[in-house]
């Protein structure tokens, strides 16, 4: 026998688990998979907890913002465009749900890759080592034209972009999310730190042209996220730095004037959660009022499953399998 006191538990008061409240009910769990399941029958078949539960509230968010006329802001990092999700996006945005697009430089530089070769994503490592790393002229030229232009004309660099590549495609745009902005008269904002991408070590590069036309599309941000207010929605997708800073500073300018711009849905999603999409994104916008989300996972199936997730609330499965 243990030479230590023991503390019984004869008098321990028990009751009945069916009266207790609980986070998790049976007929939340998953459903077995089948084959041949349509993929409105696979989102039901998936468990309606944690994560699950909360990429089905930002899709119910982003077809309540569009039927109340409220915005749907994507903002992208280069990545996104890289893993192929730019048709996906393009999609979204010709059926309505997204209303604005808005990304970094890299962003724009794949998307204009993709337009214009086909290819995008150099190997870094190798063409690092002989200096040639950044130095293909075609997107170069394309981009840096498009500073010059909007500067000249005020308009957007995202704007004066799309409609560059417009105009070297003769309308038949296939691949690029920017052009198809244009097109559709969508706002695609472009937003650059000065030195961060490889069209900046070009001799076409004109830094106030640069600064100038995306100066002009921060303000163009800003006037989107001062309509945000009581039930728009962001969506944050890959961008680690740049567009949650960029997000936060529009925000500051439209509450600065008087704009109410409260009661938003707000998600990152990601590979990894990083601290200013946490802070900037998903929890400060949102003090007090709205909703923010964080999401894991690849964007190469995160993005199509939450574009799939906003056709089934909207009622429009089949369009995204046509």
């Amino acid at each position: 026998m243990s030479r230590y006191k023991q503390l019984g538990l004869d008098q321990v008061r028990t009751y009945s688990g069916r009266a207790r409240a609980s986070k998790v009910q049976s007929e939340a769990e998953a459903r077995p998979l089948q084959g041949g399941m349509s993929m409105g029958q696979f989102l039901q078949s998936l468990p309606r907890i944690m994560k699950v539960q909360e990429l089905f509230e930002i899709a119910k968010a982003v077809v309540q913002a569009r039927k109340q006329g409220k915005p749907v802001l994507a903002m992208l990092g280069g990545h996104v465009i890289k893993t192929g999700c730019a048709p996906v996006l393009a999609d979204l945005m010709e059926q309505g749900f997204i209303t604005h697009v808005a990304g970094n430089g890299s962003m724009a530089i794949h998307d204009a890759e993709l337009e214009l070769l086909g290819q995008t994503s150099e190997d870094v490592a190798e063409q690092l080592e002989d200096g040639s790393f950044g130095m293909a002229h075609e997107v170069a030229g394309a981009l840096n034209a498009s500073a010059v232009q909007a500067r000249q004309e005020e308009l957007g660099l995202g704007e004066a972009l799309g409609r560059l590549l417009c105009d070297l495609h003769e309308q038949e745009i296939q691949r690029s999310l920017v052009a198809r902005a244009y097109l559709q008269h969508v706002p695609c904002t472009v937003h650059v730190a000065m030195g961060t991408d490889i069209v900046h070590q070009h001799p076409s590069a004109d830094g106030a042209a640069i600064g100038d036309a995306t100066l002009r599309d921060f303000r163009i941000l800003a006037n989107t996220v001062s309509q945000l207010g009581d039930g728009g929605v962001v969506l944050n997708l890959g961008s680690a730095v740049i567009m949650p800073e960029v997000f936060l500073k529009t925000l500051a300018v439209a509450r600065n004037l008087g704009y109410t711009v409260r009661g938003f849905t707000t998600a990152n999603l990601d590979m990894i959660q990083h601290y200013r999409p946490t802070v900037n994104v998903v929890q400060r916008p949102v003090l007090g009022s709205g909703h923010g989300y964080a999401l894991t996972g690849h964007h190469e199936i995160m993005i199509p499953l939450l574009a799939v997730s906003i056709y089934e609330q909207a009622g429009v499965i089949h369009r995204a399998n046509s």
